[in-house]
C-alpha cells in the first residue's frame, strides 16, 4: 500500500491509460479525485467533469482536488490529444486543441497545485509527456510540439520547485494500445487490431505497450520510490526508437 492516506488528482481518468492509473492509485490506498469531460462509469472518490479548455476549470482542479480530500499530495497530468499531419496541414483548431489540452492546461494545474503541495511539506506531480516530444517523428508536427512544450516544462519545474520538497517527473511512451491509438487508425481507414498487431512487430520488446506498462511507472514516479528524482524524463518504448 504504497499510497496509503496520499490523496491525488488525475485529468484525463477516462481515458485508457488515466483510468488505469486511477484504479492502481486507489488499490494502493491513494484516495483520488478524477478529471475528464465525461465521467461516467469512473470509480473515484470524487468526480469533477469539465473541459481542460476552460482555463477556470484547469486553475481550479488543484484547490477542489484539495478541499475535497483535506489536502493534496500527488498530480498526474494525464490527459492529452493527438493531431496528425505536417504543419500545413493543420487547422487553427487543431491548433487550439492540442496546445490548450496538452500545454496550457498542465501548466495550470501545476501552477496551482504546487503552492498547495509546498506549504503541506511537498508532493509528487507526474506529466505524460512522449518519446515524440524528445525524438520528433514524422507528420506529427503540432503534436511533436505540444510534448516537447511539456517535457521542458517538466525539466524546468523539476529543478525550480525540488527545493519547495515538490517533485515533478514526466513518463514518455511510445505508442500504447488505448482507444485513443485504435480510433487513429480506424479514422484513416485501418483495421485497429490489424494495425495494432502489426505496430507491435516493430517493438524490440515484441508487442506495444499497454495501460498498465505506462501506470506502472507513473506510479514509481509518484512513489517515495522516486524520492531522489526531480526533472526526469523517463522513456517508456519497449526499446523501439521514433521513427
Amino acid at each position: 500500500m504504497r499510497f496509503a492516506g496520499k490523496r491525488a488528482l488525475v485529468t484525463g481518468a477516462a481515458g485508457g491509460i488515466g483510468r488505469v492509473i486511477t484504479q492502481m492509485l486507489r488499490a494502493e490506498g491513494a484516495s483520488v479525485v478524477a478529471a475528464d469531460r465525461n465521467c461516467d462509469g469512473l470509480e473515484a472518490e470524487f468526480c469533477l467533469p469539465g473541459n481542460l479548455l476552460d482555463t477556470a476549470y484547469a486553475d481550479s482542479l488543484p484547490v477542489i482536488a484539495s478541499e475535497k480530500l483535506g489536502g493534496l499530495d500527488i498530480i498526474v497530468n494525464n490527459a492529452g490529444v493527438i493531431t496528425r499531419g505536417a504543419v500545413t496541414e493543420t487547422s487553427d483548431e487543431d491548433w487550439t486543441l492540442s496546445m490548450g489540452v496538452n500545454v496550457e492546461a498542465p501548466f495550470r494545474i501545476c501552477r496551482a497545485g504546487i503552492p498547495l503541495m509546498a506549504v503541506s511539506g511537498g508532493g509528487a506531480i507526474v506529466n505524460l509527456a512522449s518519446c515524440w516530444g524528445v525524438h520528433p517523428g514524422p507528420n506529427h508536427a503540432l503534436y511533436c510540439t505540444t510534448k516537447a512544450a511539456i517535457a521542458s516544462l517538466t525539466q524546468c519545474m523539476g529543478r525550480d520547485h525540488a527545493h519547495q520538497g515538490v517533485r515533478i517527473n514526466a513518463v514518455c511512451p511510445n505508442e500504447v494500445d488505448t482507444p485513443m491509438l485504435r480510433s487513429g487508425f480506424a479514422k484513416r481507414g485501418f483495421d485497429p487490431q490489424t494495425a495494432i498487431t502489426d505496430l507491435g512487430r516493430t517493438v524490440p520488446l515484441g508487442r506495444v505497450a499497454n495501460p498498465e506498462d505506462i501506470a506502472d511507472i507513473v506510479l514509481f514516479l509518484a512513489s517515495d520510490a522516486a524520492r531522489y528524482m526531480c526533472g526526469a524524463l523517463v522513456e517508456v518504448n519497449g526499446g523501439k526508437s521514433v521513427s
